[in-house]
């Protein structure tokens, strides 16, 4: 990470000093199923997966593609270029579920408004908490990158325009996707993403770590620090979009704010998102829309990257 600004500095021990509050607060500012009642959120699970159904039904899939041999974890394409077309750019979505939770096959519902727009789309699963720790499903996340950068033209995907992006733990995944040192283990370019967006992240574990989140996720000191991509802004600075919810738990939305703040003190490109009449659970779902505000600004991430 480049030398920071007393800013940037700042906004990093804030993060840093949120895992020294009371447990009871940060039970409660991280606790998105708290802000809708049970009835909504079970609604909402039933709409990932029923709005990923079209997807799969789609001429060009391409499902089940193992990415990570060691794992033995898969991705599905979707809308990628057919025999005697044009590579085409790929927005890899990393789903959330505070790593314990959900499936790629509840997170294709982006992928027919995209292919619309020439946009291929791929999902991954990766195992899940506490069957495996969080650095080693930072390790599976990074591996479904490498896969298609060197595997992609084999899919009808261009690896020089692969994007990447996810929501909630999906937005903590994608901002590890972005931070430095893994691309060389990998053998992939530092630059590999071109861009990225990332919605309802977390992006220092530091808070988590003190919450009921530890229940499952069981980090130690080391990993907050190194697991944290508050920690490490990527020297790159491909383009990134920060978004939340406006009826969001509270950490969420200070993390993205902060998250947003440290991207731009480093010097790099970043648009932030406050999606109105939006909850933690169903602001992912405007990708499904191509009228969204949320939709439009991936389309155009894609387009100018």
């Amino acid at each position: 990470m480049k030398a920071e600004s007393s800013s940037a500095a700042e906004l990093l021990a804030a993060l840093r000093a949120e895992g020294t509050l009371e447990r009871e607060t940060l039970d409660r500012d991280y606790n998105a199923r708290a802000t809708v009642t049970a009835e909504h959120f079970n609604e909402e699970m039933r709409r990932y997966r029923q709005l990923s159904q079209p997807a799969r039904a789609m001429n060009s899939a391409t499902l089940d593609v193992v990415y990570d041999e060691i794992s033995g974890q898969t991705l599905d394409i979707f809308g990628a270029a057919e025999p005697g077309e044009s590579l085409k750019p790929v927005f890899l979505f990393v789903h959330g579920g505070y790593w314990r939770a959900l499936s790629k096959l509840d997170s294709s519902f982006m992928a027919p408004a995209l292919a619309k727009h020439g946009i291929a789309t791929a999902v991954l699963d990766y195992r899940l908490a506490p069957a495996v720790s969080l650095g080693e499903i930072v390790r599976e996340v990074r591996q479904a990158i490498a896969f298609l950068w060197r595997r992609g033209a084999h899919y009808g995907i261009n690896p020089q325009r692969i994007f990447a992006g996810g929501s909630s733990a999906g937005g903590h995944l994608t901002g590890m996707l972005l931070a430095n040192g893994w691309q060389a283990n990998a053998h992939v370019p530092e630059n590999v993403i071109k861009g990225a967006l990332a919605i309802s992240g977390l992006f220092h574990l530091a808070p988590i770590a003190a919450s009921f989140v530890q229940d499952w996720i069981s980090l130690t000191p080391q990993q907050v620090t190194e697991l944290s991509p508050a920690e490490d802004i990527s020297r790159m600075g491909c383009p990134l979009i920060v978004a939340f919810a406006a009826q969001e738990a509270t950490g969420f939305g200070r993390q993205s704010r902060t998250y947003h703040k440290l991207w731009r003190e480093a010097g790099h490109e970043c648009d932030f998102m406050e999606i109105p009449n939006r909850n933690h659970f169903d602001v992912v779902l405007d990708l499904a829309d191509p009228e969204t505000k949320l939709s439009r600004a991936l389309v155009e991430l894609v387009r100018l990257g």
